[in-house]
């Protein structure tokens, strides 16, 4: 060895060494890479290595793809020296640290933030926003109920920080709030543009035992079961299904509630009923119910006239079911038409009688027997009303169902 070469040996051995301690922050430039691995000269007797793992949380990376020899990056040390006599770095943990320190200024803040579905849970999302964890929970996720999450697996999405303690490890987001947010702004904007009396398209959303929630764009109209049609509805579900086109009219407004019918006024059966239901007149009807005091006889959908016991029969019934059966079609004579209380009395029995005085003295007759019984009047009453009812009149529970059931219907437009 020459003289040369001794005295440059010499030199660098005398050269004090660089000193890394764990958990410091190190600067170096990338002499190789492999899909699992990098190698970094970090000015230490030893290289650094970071591994696929201390890189990122995508355990299918190719370290290769993301990092390129030449490259300067930094990085904190796992450990000064491993056994193969190593330093072992992280970029990862440091890129979390920073993540974190970026999150706190979002909560601070309350900046949105977008990152991407790293991980769907039993209990909400994993979201890693700059190498840092968020969960979301899934009744943070969105502003209606979803059973399956599994559809936001890598998606970006929105949210903000709610809640940041990361010594627990408890970082919580929060996409529910924005998405009410912004439909809020939205129905505001739609509710500006509708008015009572409006006739508009809506798509069934929603179908329950008290009626159905329409979609209108933005906002949703509850069409009470009283408001799907002039005649009787015993089950929403028998008259509408999900995905069905509606033309709607706007009966009511208030707030943010909007009340929907079918109920057209220029299609109202009592329009024409007095000309159609004249005293006299003969017609026919279907046995919608029974009661001890008489039959309530559907004319049309919208219309029932009262078909007293009395004036069943001739010879005496204790009760109409004696001789009537449900739905079963009738003819009988209008003997009482009033028009202002929406009521028609029929008779059978004045429809069966001969011609003549006695027949016309029966007719005659028929019209002051077959109002009904102090109960009969209260039932022939409160029938109708029952049936014609706003949503607005619906039981208390039923309003409490309708609130319970709008709030899961509000969905992400």
């Amino acid at each position: 060895m020459s003289e040369e070469q001794t005295f440059e040996q010499l030199l660098n051995e005398n050269e004090p060494l660089k000193k890394i301690h764990t958990g410091e922050i190190v600067e170096g430039k990338v002499v190789s890479v492999k899909p699992d691995e990098i190698v970094l000269n970090i000015g230490y007797k030893s290289d650094g290595i970071i591994t696929r793992d201390e890189y990122s949380n995508d355990s299918s990376l190719d370290l290769t793809t993301v990092v390129h020899e030449g490259d300067t990056m930094e990085a904190k040390v796992l450990n000064n020296k491993d056994s193969d006599g190593q330093v072992v770095l992280t970029y990862k943990r440091l890129a979390a640290d920073r993540g974190n320190k970026r999150l706190e200024e979002a909560y601070n803040n309350r900046e949105v933030l977008k990152a991407r579905v790293a991980r769907v849970l039993d209990g909400g999302l994993s979201v890693v926003y700059e190498e840092a964890r968020v969960f979301i929970p899934a009744s943070l996720v969105s502003d209606s109920y979803e059973k399956d999450l599994t559809k936001y697996q890598d998606q970006e999405i929105e949210f903000v920080i709610t809640e940041f303690n990361p010594r627990r490890r408890r970082v919580i987001g929060d996409r529910k709030c924005l998405l009410v947010e912004r439909r809020a702004a939205r129905q505001k904007e739609v509710l500006e543009t509708l008015h009572v009396g409006d006739i508009i398209e809506g798509t069934v959303k929603n179908v329950t035992d008290f009626g159905a929630f329409v979609d209108l764009g933005d906002i949703d109209g509850l069409l009470h079961i009283s408001e799907m049609s002039w005649g009787h509805v015993d089950n929403p579900k028998k008259v509408l299904k999900v995905g069905d086109s509606l033309r709607v009219f706007i009966k009511d407004i208030k707030d943010t509630k909007i009340a929907l019918s079918l109920k057209f006024p220029d299609q109202n059966p009592w329009l024409d009923a007095a000309e159609k239901y004249a005293v006299g007149n003969v017609v026919k009807g279907r046995v919608a119910r029974m009661t001890d005091f008489g039959a309530f006889i559907e004319l049309e959908p919208g219309i029932d006239a009262l078909l007293h016991v009395s004036q069943i029969a001739k010879e005496h019934i204790d009760k109409p079911s004696d001789i009537l059966k449900q739905d079963q079609e009738i003819e009988a004579k209008v003997v009482d038409f009033n028009e202002a209380d929406r009521k028609i009395s029929l008779s059978i029995k004045a429809l069966r009688s001969g011609s003549g005085e006695e027949g016309a003295e029966e007719n005659a007759d028929a019209g002051k027997e077959a109002p009904a019984p102090e109960e009969a009047e209260k039932a022939a009453e409160e029938a109708p009303a029952a049936e014609e009812a706003a949503p607005e009149a619906a039981p208390a529970a039923e309003e409490e169902k309708a609130e319970e059931a709008a709030e899961e219907n509000k969905t992400e437009e």
